[in-house]
């Protein structure tokens, strides 16, 4: 795949075309972001981003965490899957379709 920059009718014709499929999204600052394309509107594009443990560790712990303490038991939450990540159209350089096996 060569390597181009997009204008912003151009990246949100793209990333419409792969709504809801899984992708590659490369942006022109060197960042490559794997994702579920979510949403597009005029200004950015959304991907629901495989949750990666220690990478992305947002999860709130009640009553101090750590163990088995208050008697709740483990775990104390159910952890997401993914989360959603919103990108500017103009800040992308490329979009690659993946496989994906459930």
């Amino acid at each position: 795949m060569e390597n181009q920059t997009y204008d912003k009718a151009g990246a949100k014709g793209m990333c419409e075309q792969h709504l809801h499929r899984y992708v590659l999204l490369n942006t022109n600052d060197g960042g490559c972001i794997d994702g579920f394309v979510e949403h597009v509107d005029d200004e950015m594009v959304y991907l629901a981003v495989p949750y990666c443990p220690g990478e992305h560790d947002r999860a709130f712990v009640p009553f101090g965490g750590g163990g088995f303490g208050g008697g709740y038991g483990y775990p104390y939450f159910p952890r997401r899957r993914f989360f959603r990540r919103a990108f500017p159209l103009g800040a992308l350089l490329a979009l690659s379709l993946l496989p994906y096996y459930w």
